[in-house]
């Protein structure tokens, strides 16, 4: 599994994950798209912006391995603004490769690509 260093462990100051510190032995959390509701709490959706940001800020538009990234996190994002890039894809792989799809990312999360939004 690879570990996407200077990647942010966490959104600080909460439990939100964003990564996860060793790979499951049994193998990896499968990734499922997760419908967002419009009534999500605040907290939730600042998760989500903050996790988009520094995915941004990370690999930009270049495709990127799911390695230690979470998948709960990982798949409120995934089948809309993250989308896969290997064909077949294997959503229980830490292998598998994803991309940002950057007009739905830009439209769903606008503040994640203000300069300096994840720092």
């Amino acid at each position: 599994m690879l570990k996407h260093r200077g990647f942010p462990g966490r959104l600080p100051g909460t439990d939100f994950q964003f990564t996860i510190r060793r790979a499951n032995p049994k193998g990896a959390t499968p990734l499922v798209a997760r419908e967002r509701f419009r009534d999500r709490r605040p907290p939730d959706k600042r998760a989500d912006t903050a996790f988009m940001a520094a995915l941004w800020a990370q690999f930009g538009t270049e495709p990127f391995e799911r390695g230690n990234l979470d998948a709960g996190r990982l798949s409120w994002l995934f089948g809309r603004e993250v989308l896969p890039y290997d064909d077949p894809f294997d959503p229980e792989s830490y292998d598998a490769l994803l991309i940002i799809d950057e007009p739905r990312a830009r439209a769903a999360f606008p503040e994640a690509f203000d300069e300096g939004a994840w720092a």
